[in-house]
């Protein structure tokens, strides 16, 4: 089969690899299409993912495909189910290493069901179970909206993982394709108020779309102007959906008495100095560096509820459809911020 690889100095490849193996307890998966993920993957070409230590490594992880076999144990998927989340966690081939492998043309996925029923999932708290997430898709949702319920199950997940799901006015930082949905999220979750900061028009106008209440330029002196504590218009929470210091710290400014600064992802430098005194005197950091898996698959529910019901679309972020041999032109468009999201068809 083929797989998309990315080596030491960043160049990707299509590969060919042996077809996987299923234990008694996985299913085997044809992807159908995959998002690019903008951070992930990134990281993982520029070689900034600690989980990836050497190269050449196969690469992806927000898949959705076919189900074509499964293990005799398995009991929670059949052949013709779309399943989302399949990966390629142990690469057939050993020269390569993983980066979570979901770019290839067969994957897997485990039962996490069967596994616990029959006692071979050795699970401790805090463990980080994947196959939680690898969940059938109802056949009524498009295969692409199944693409990209990767980004938005882990996204709408980390709302409950920060405490924010009640919070009534936010302002988000970032106007990516996670930063676009914490603001689509918010209003549909009820809040009151969201603003978004960025430095691009496009993505400015495409917050405002998706039901922004206000947007901001980059350092943009409005924002402190009209939104700072002392404004009196009281900011629940912040949401950093880039990962900067500065980010951080802006926020400290506008939130209230007992708010929260929240981080989506990784931070750029990996530290952050915090200027207490620009904050109010009680308020909370929230960091959310990896997905809870039982959090993340309890969204998927409600973002299948508002596919179905016409509030959340799809082509709001998929900018760019390619296919799978031109991954490297794909990922070229997302960080010259070209697209917002790219589609993978395989």
């Amino acid at each position: 089969m083929f797989s998309i690889a990315v080596d030491a100095n960043g160049r990707i490849s299509t590969v060919t690899i042996p077809d996987p193996e299923p234990s008694p307890y996985q299913a085997v998966i044809k992807t159908e299409a995959a998002c690019i993920c903008n951070a992930t993957d990134t990281d993982i070409v520029e070689g900034r993912l600690a989980e990836v230590p050497s190269y050449p490594a196969l690469l992806g992880h927000e898949t959705a495909g076919v189900v074509v076999s499964v293990g005799d144990r398995v009991t929670s998927y059949q052949p013709g189910d779309r399943v989302i989340g399949g990966l390629l966690l142990t690469p057939t081939d050993p020269a390569y290493t993983c980066g979570f492998g979901g770019f290839s043309q067969y994957v897997l996925a485990d039962d996490y069901a069967a596994m616990t029923r029959d006692g071979v999932l050795d699970e401790k708290p805090g463990d980080d179970v994947v196959c939680k997430i690898m969940r059938v898709v109802p056949a009524d949702i498009p295969v692409e909206a199944a693409a990209m319920m990767c980004t938005w199950r882990e996204v709408l997940g980390s709302f409950t993982d920060m405490g924010i799901r009640e919070a009534r006015r936010l302002i988000v930082f970032g106007g990516g394709p996670v930063g676009q949905s914490f603001v689509r999220f918010a209003k549909l979750l009820g809040a009151e108020f969201v603003g978004l900061v960025d430095s691009h028009e496009s993505r400015r106008q495409l917050a405002g779309a998706l039901g922004a209440d206000d947007v901001f330029g980059r350092d943009d002196p409005r924002l402190l102007r009209e939104y700072a504590r002392e404004a009196g218009q009281e900011i629940d929470a912040v949401i950093d959906a880039v990962g900067r210091e500065a980010i951080l710290n802006a926020g400290l400014r506008i939130i209230r008495q007992g708010g929260a600064v929240c981080v989506y992802g990784l931070l750029g430098s990996g530290r952050a100095a915090f200027e207490t005194q620009l904050g109010p005197r009680n308020w909370r950091l929230a960091m959310h560096q990896w997905p809870v898996r039982e959090s993340e698959a309890a969204a998927q529910e409600p973002l299948c509820d508002w596919i179905r019901a016409g509030e959340l679309n799809w082509q709001d972020f998929i900018q760019g459809q390619f296919p799978v041999a031109e991954t490297a032109a794909a990922l070229d468009q997302v960080r010259s911020r070209k697209v917002l999201k790219a589609l993978l068809w395989f």
